[in-house]
């Protein structure tokens, strides 16, 4: 039987209902809607069409909404966990060239990208098998037996160290991208890097002890 642990919040504040009447925050990304809760609890319950008691871990979470949990992967979620400036280049990829992305969390300096079940597992064999994929900062795939915590379902007031939603769920069926797309962001992010290494000039060095003048400015 999965089990959710539900870390405590010291200053308790009831922002829960909000999340459950009126659309006002819908598209505000680091807040989490009520579909969006209902698909994270799902995770302690089996996944969206599992048979645990989704009431049950929603009112845990309602009890405690200012706090963080730790929750299972591998049923609703598998969890890429990058590097926070590289995680960034996945991101713009995604959204810029690609289908966009998942949830996406920031913990303890790591940038945590949800992705469908399955791609932890998937994901470091085929970094293996991409021509690419030495260049790529190797990420920690969390899938089955492992669990993550994730941000509250609302940030608490003032408090800016704990872990937060980048990309909060707003839906109880949202859209995970799995290991061919991770893999496709992960090496449009490392070309990139690359290519911004690349410097190009049509002019030859200077010479050892030659006297250079910038032209560039002109009386």
């Amino acid at each position: 039987m999965t089990t959710t642990t539900w870390l405590r919040d010291e200053t308790p504040y009831d922002v829960f209902p909000s999340l459950w009447t009126g659309d006002e925050h819908r598209h505000q990304t680091s807040r989490v809607t009520a579909d969006g809760a209902a698909w994270l609890a799902s995770a302690a319950t089996g996944g969206p069409d599992g048979r645990g008691d989704l009431g049950a871990a929603l009112a845990r979470w309602e009890a405690r909404p200012e706090s963080p949990a730790v929750l299972p992967c591998g049923t609703a979620f598998d969890i890429v966990n990058v590097d926070p400036v590289f995680g960034r280049r996945m991101l713009d990829r995604l959204w810029e060239e690609g289908p966009g992305s998942g949830p996406v969390a920031a913990h303890r300096g790591r940038m945590l990208l949800f992705a469908a079940p399955g791609t932890a597992h998937r994901l470091p064999a085929l970094l293996d098998w991409e021509e690419w994929g030495e260049k790529v900062p190797r990420p920690l795939c969390h899938g089955t037996g492992d669990a993550v915590t994730v941000p509250p379902l609302a940030p608490a007031r003032g408090d800016t160290s704990g872990p937060r939603w980048l990309v909060a769920p707003d839906t109880r069926h949202p859209w995970l991208p799995g290991p061919e797309v991770m893999l496709w962001a992960c090496v449009r992010a490392a070309r990139s890097v690359s290519a911004a290494d690349v410097r190009v000039s049509i002019f030859p060095p200077a010479a050892p002890g030659a006297n250079v003048y910038d032209v560039s400015r002109r009386r």
